[in-house]
């Protein structure tokens, strides 16, 4: 099962986002902003990065840039 880690601010988007995922068989980590999603990629394979792009603190190129930096074969 595929791993995906989503970064969205908007916790309804996110919500709906991670349901609609999970019912087609993903596995989904949540979270709401890039600096929370850096632990994760930090201690976690993940195969895909799904980010929202305008997010508070850190933004989705950053995140995506630190994202494969960490690991050069998660897609984004």
């Amino acid at each position: 099962m595929a791993k995906i880690l989503l970064a969205e601010d908007d916790t309804s988007m996110r919500e709906y986002l991670q349901r609609a995922l999970q019912r087609v068989g993903y596995e989904v980590s949540a979270v709401g902003c890039g600096t929370e999603a850096m632990p994760l990629l930090e201690t976690d394979h993940f195969d895909l990065l799904l980010t929202d792009i305008v997010m508070p603190e850190m933004d989705g190129i950053e995140l995506a840039q630190k994202a494969s930096a960490i690991d050069p074969e998660i897609r984004v």
